[in-house]
């Protein structure tokens, strides 16, 4: 793998890990989709995960879960069990959807930038969603939280669309996509100490 390789392929798994942070089953079934008909910019071996996600039945699982996912978040508090989950589910994505475009180069960096960049990136854009949610249930009572959640899913699919066709653009939309979910949870950690603070 050359060095525009490299960038490419890096490129486009943060931005898919970025897009499992917002949901954990649409960015390894379009992934998969993507795989299955050659649709990527640059070629990726189909073995491990990424076979299993190009084949019939990871596509029916994948679209399965993706469907049942989707729906759950337009119910009111379940979304917020349903965050309790995914919050785990989303750095695991992120870290097999970064594995997976990494897949031809060194192991060393494959598992290293997964863990850490595929890994941290999901982690941080699903704390963001939950503090977001969590803001939307206090102050609508859940009201508001069904158009959080298309807000979020619609994000999800334009992220990875985006890594896929566009993956040098996906990694500015990481980058601001990271920085907004930092300052969402900065708010949330600071909005919490002020209340402790005037409680006691």
């Amino acid at each position: 793998m050359n060095e525009l390789d490299l960038l490419m392929a890096t490129s486009l798994g943060l931005g898919l890990a970025a897009a499992s942070g917002f949901r954990v089953f649409i960015p390894p079934f379009i992934y998969g989709l993507s795989l299955r008909f050659e649709m990527l910019p640059i070629p990726i071996p189909t073995t491990g995960i990424s076979e299993w996600m190009a084949s019939d039945i990871g596509l029916i699982i994948l679209g399965a879960a993706m469907i049942i996912e989707i729906l759950g978040y337009y119910i009111p508090w379940i979304d917020n069990l349903l965050d309790t989950i995914a919050s785990p589910a989303a750095i695991f994505a992120g870290i097999m959807m970064m594995s997976s475009t990494l897949s031809d180069s060194n192991p060393a960096i494959q598992w290293g930038a997964s863990i850490i960049a595929g890994g941290g990136t999901s982690g941080t854009i699903q704390i963001g969603t939950v503090a977001t949610r969590a803001i939307s249930t206090a102050t609508t009572g859940g009201l508001g939280n069904p158009i959080v959640s298309t807000i979020e899913a619609g994000a999800c699919i334009v992220c990875t669309i985006l890594a896929i066709l566009l993956p040098i653009i996906a990694l500015l939309f990481v980058i601001i996509l990271v920085g907004y979910s930092g300052k969402q949870v900065k708010n949330k950690i600071f909005s919490n100490s002020s209340k402790s603070v005037d409680v006691n």
